[in-house]
């Protein structure tokens, strides 16, 4: 064949797709460029029809009888295919688990300064895996353990619930807690507005009468590791 236009697109297709002289089937049901149905013809004449307009061939559904082909860009509809799943990547959100872990003993502010994070992390989309660790004989008073997972869970119950239970793992007390249905979605949509408030309040001259709105704290953005940083699970030591 001379062909006209571009030249047919050899490429082996992904996902199973044959295209142009890959189809050896002897005749399809071909579906036009505008989507219009043609009918069954000869793979012949439909490549034919194909390379008249300078687009490819493409078998859409090799399982009816006989297959379906449609005219079309191949390369322009990868393109597309590649965007969509590249926006929906965008789109679905990763799930992560973080780690926080507590003493059964943990003092109060350094209690609300975990939580404070493990919120953090829950509006973020992300459960949150809460570890209780035991040094020397607290492991006899496992109760302990139990009464400070509670607390936690009373102090982030409007945006999060328990997804596994606590369990024992050696030295370790474990407990799963997840956000809420609905939670994220809403943290994401104040975030958004906060956003647009605070670039719309970039974009008008700063009066001098009005407050400075306020500066981020410096520890919003710590990792698991600096959060805990205060326990270290080696020191198996009583506490005194």
């Amino acid at each position: 064949m001379s062909g006209r236009g571009r030249r047919f697109d050899r490429r082996r297709p992904e996902q199973g797709l044959r295209i142009n002289h890959r189809i050896r089937i002897p005749e399809v049901r071909v579906i036009g460029a505008d989507n219009e149905p043609i009918g069954i013809v000869s793979t012949q004449e439909a490549l034919r029809m194909a390379e008249e307009k300078g687009l490819d061939l493409v078998e859409i559904s090799p399982r009816a009888f006989p297959p379906v082909c449609k005219i079309m860009d191949y390369g322009k509809y990868k393109y597309e295919e590649a965007k969509k799943k590249q926006q929906a990547k965008k789109r679905a959100s990763t799930v992560e688990t973080k780690e926080i872990k507590f003493r059964p003993k943990t003092e109060e502010h350094d209690l609300a300064f975990k939580v404070k994070h493990i919120r953090r992390f829950m509006l973020d989309g992300n459960k949150v895996r809460l570890v209780v660790v035991f040094r020397g004989r607290e492991i006899t008073h496992p109760q302990t353990g139990a009464n400070m997972l509670n607390r936690v869970v009373e102090a982030i119950a409007d945006i999060g619930s328990v997804e596994a239970t606590p369990n024992m793992e050696g030295r370790r007390m474990l407990m799963v807690v997840a956000p809420k249905p609905g939670v994220v979605r809403k943290a994401m949509d104040a975030k958004k507005a906060a956003l647009a408030a605070a670039q719309a309040q970039a974009n008008v001259k700063k009066d001098p009468t009005k407050p400075a709105p306020p500066e981020p704290e410096e520890d919003d953005d710590l990792d698991e590791d600096e959060i805990n940083a205060d326990i270290n699970e080696d020191d198996d030591s009583d506490e005194e």
